[in-house]
C-alpha cells in the first residue's frame, strides 16, 4: 500500500502527518504551496476539488477531509490505538473531532481571511473579534473536558492530535488562550511527542524552502 499526504505548512495537515507517524505508517509528502495557489492547479484540483489540504492519496485514490482520514488511519493501523477500543468512548472521540473540524476550525479561520466573512471596508478587526469570542467558548469547553487530564481520553489519541493544531493556530493568531490552563497544559505535552517535534521540524524545513523559491 503506498500512502503520500498533500500537506502544506502551518494547515490541519499537521494532523495526518502526526497520526500517520504514532502509528508507524510509510509514507510520502508532497508539499503544496497555497500561499503560491498551489493548492488551485489543475493537477491539485483533480485530486481535491474543494482546494484544501490534506489529502492522504491511498494506492492512488484520494481521501479528503481530517476526520475520515483519521478513522482511516485509526483503523487501517489499529495496534497504534488512534481512537478508544471501548465503542462508546470511540464515538465520542468521533464527535471531539467533528467538532474540532465543523467549530473550532472555522472559529479560527476569519483571524487568517477576515475578508471572506465579511467585504464590508473596515469590518476586518470586527470580524476576527466576533470569532475569538467564539473560540474563547470552544477552548472554555475543552478546559473543562482536560480538567485533571493529559489526554481526552485515556491515553493519546487523534482527537489530540487534531485538538493540538486548533490550539497551535489560535496561538499563532495572537489570540489570548493564557486563561485556558488545561488546554495550555495539554498543548505543552503534544509539544513533546515525539510525532510532533518532528512535523514541527519538517514544516520549518518546508517554510525555508518555500521562502527561498519565492
Amino acid at each position: 500500500m503506498k500512502l503520500t499526504l498533500y500537506y502544506a505548512p502551518m494547515t490541519c495537515a499537521l494532523v495526518p502527518y502526526v497520526t500517520l507517524t504514532e502509528a508507524g505508517a510509510e509514507f510520502e509528502v508532497q508539499n503544496v504551496n497555497t500561499r503560491s495557489g498551489g493548492n488551485r492547479t489543475p493537477e491539485f484540483l483533480a485530486l481535491n476539488p474543494k482546494h484544501k489540504v490534506p489529502v492522504l492519496l491511498i494506492d492512488g485514490e484520494p481521501l479528503t477531509e481530517n476526520v475520515a482520514i483519521q478513522i482511516w488511519i485509526a483503523r487501517r493501523f489499529p495496534a497504534a490505538r488512534l481512537l478508544p477500543a471501548e465503542p462508546g468512548a470511540e464515538i465520542k472521540a468521533i464527535s471531539l473531532m467533528a467538532w474540532c473540524a465543523s467549530a473550532i476550525h472555522p472559529h479560527l479561520t476569519p483571524n487568517a481571511r477576515p475578508q471572506n466573512y465579511c467585504d464590508l471596508p473596515g469590518s476586518e478587526e470586527s470580524v476576527k473579534r466576533a470569532a475569538n469570542k467564539l473560540l474563547n467558548e470552544d477552548f472554555t469547553l475543552a478546559d473543562a473536558l482536560l480538567a485533571g487530564r493529559e489526554w481526552f481520553f485515556e491515553h493519546f489519541t487523534a482527537p489530540d492530535a487534531y485538538f493540538f493544531w486548533c490550539f497551535r493556530r489560535a496561538i499563532s493568531f495572537k489570540v489570548d488562550v493564557s486563561g485556558f490552563r488545561n488546554c495550555v497544559a495539554h498543548f505543552e505535552h503534544m509539544r513533546e511527542r515525539p510525532s510532533v517535534k518532528k512535523v514541527l521540524a519538517y514544516e520549518k524545513q518546508v517554510q525555508d524552502a518555500f521562502a527561498r523559491a519565492a
